[in-house]
Order: C-alpha cells, then structure tokens, then sequence
C-alpha cells in the first residue's frame, strides 16, 4: 500500500477507534489514537497475516504488549476483514467479541492475550526464540508504550532476546510521553530509552511514529538487521489527530462524550478531506 493510501487507512482506524470508545463509553483513546499508524503500517505493509486464515502457521506474530490500546488493533483487523466492522460498537459489552483487552481465544488475528502491562514483550521474545529453534522464517513484531517500559519485567525480555540474537523480533514502543499519571519523565523517567535498548544488544532506530517514510524505512531496515534483534523507538503524539486530546493525559482512559465525539469525529473528517485533495 502507497502512503496516501496508508495515511487513509490510518485516519479510518481512529475514526473507528473514537466510534467503539463513544459506543462503549470507556476505554483508551490516548494511546490508541498515538499507535495507530504504527499499527497500519503493520497490518498493511509489513506483515505476513491473512484474514482468511489467521492460524496460519506461517503467520508472523504482533503482540499488543500496552493491551489497553486494543481499540487501534481491532480497528485494524476490522478493516483488514478479520471479522466484521459491526462488532466495534460492540465494544467492551457484555458477551461481545471485543474486549477491553485482546484475547486470543475469541478474537480472530489477536495471537496473544494482554492486558498485565511488561509481559507481552517475553511472549514475543519467546515466539521469536520459538521460530528460530524450529527453522521457520516468520517474523515477531510486539508494541509497548514508554509507560509499560518502566515494568522490569521489560528488560528481562530484552536480555535474553539480545543474548539469542533474536533478528526475527522487533520491539515498537510508543514514545508519546504520557501515562496515566502524567508525563513519563515525572513519574519514573525511562529515559533515554534508545541507550538502554543498544544496551542490551538491540539494533535500534529512532523515528517519527507519524511519518510512513521514516516507518517504512525503520521496517525495512530492521529486515536487513542480522545477527541482533531491533528496537523502534517511535515517537508519537497521544491523541493524535483529535484536536483536543492531543498530548493530554486526561484522555489515557477515558471516553468522550455525545458533544466531544462529535468533534473528534469533524476533525478526522476534515483530515481525510486534506488527504482526499492531495
């Protein structure tokens, strides 16, 4: 997919993301809206999945480690055709599909269940370390926020995956400088965060999360990575795209109202119109 196209699909996904969250009127539109081209990319240009057979055993894996930013995965593989886009309104409903947090066994193209934040880069690692010891070629992508990179439990992964020369797994973290409590570097700074990724062996590159041309690039490279697996360091605005949760930690966990949508909804329109006349 071209980057207009990519740009498209992406204001589509937070478009989705705002309608689910206003439908379920809780939920996490901060990081989702953030990661949100990060994860287009993935779905749309880099990885090997297939909606008509998502165990395909060639597959390659994500791994939605910061689980609370479910709504940009399913928004995803909604548009991908995974299952159908009607069951985003459904969100966090009772007996629904789609939880406040993936799960693997009722969600089609979701390969492993999150939510406890730090444990979803060992499972990747652990994938990763899977493919290697079983000669298959498929790759491992996982996604973490620079909150959930304060969790020990991180760096444990990132010893071991650095120590196998893991090559086949590429860790994102959404560098948007927020969590719950505030900003990263107030609460406990993790910074700088690219320095302890190379210290643990990583190759690591440091982009603008919101720029196709430097993602793609980052993917690319990591492709051509041997012998070390890699760290992107995206960094990203949380919010991104609706006009009044830009970089506002206040919208980490909450969903808008019936006035708020209506003006998230208007500034995503006005950018897919901009993006229309390009």
């Amino acid at each position: 997919m071209d980057k207009m196209n990519l740009q498209k699909t992406a204001n589509e996904i937070r478009k989705h993301i705002v309608s689910s969250l206003h439908a379920a009127k809780c939920g996490h539109p901060g990081g989702s809206l953030s990661a949100a081209d990060i994860i287009t990319y993935l779905y749309y240009n880099e990885m090997n999945v297939d909606p008509a057979n998502p165990d395909k055993m060639d597959r390659d894996r994500f791994v939605l480690s910061k689980g609370h930013v479910a709504p940009a995965l399913y928004s995803a593989l909604a548009l991908k055709g995974f299952f159908p886009e009607e069951e985003l309104l459904k969100l966090r409903k009772t007996g629904a599909m789609l939880q406040g947090h993936p799960d693997m066994k009722h969600t089609p193209g979701v390969d492993m269940s999150a939510g406890s934040l730090g444990q979803g880069v060992s499972v990747a690692v652990g994938m990763a370390l899977s493919a290697k010891m079983s000669n298959e070629d498929y790759r491992v992508y996982t996604l973490l926020g620079d909150g959930e990179i304060q969790e020990g439990q991180v760096w444990e992964a990132a010893m071991f995956a650095g120590h196998r020369k893991l090559d086949n797994l590429v860790v994102i973290v959404d560098n948007n400088g927020l969590q719950i409590d505030g900003d990263i570097d107030n609460v406990c700074s993790p910074y700088p965060i690219a320095d302890k990724f190379k210290a643990f062996n990583f190759h690591v590159i440091t982009i603008d999360g919101h720029d196709f041309d430097a993602i793609d690039a980052a993917f690319n490279e990591a492709r051509e990575t041997k012998g070390m697996p890699t760290a992107i360091i995206a960094k990203t605005v949380k919010g991104k795209g609706v006009s009044f949760m830009e970089n506002q930690a206040s919208w980490h966990g909450a969903a808008p109202n019936d006035e708020q949508y209506e003006v998230a909804m208007a500034d995503l329109e006005k950018v897919g119109e901009a993006l229309c006349q390009k």
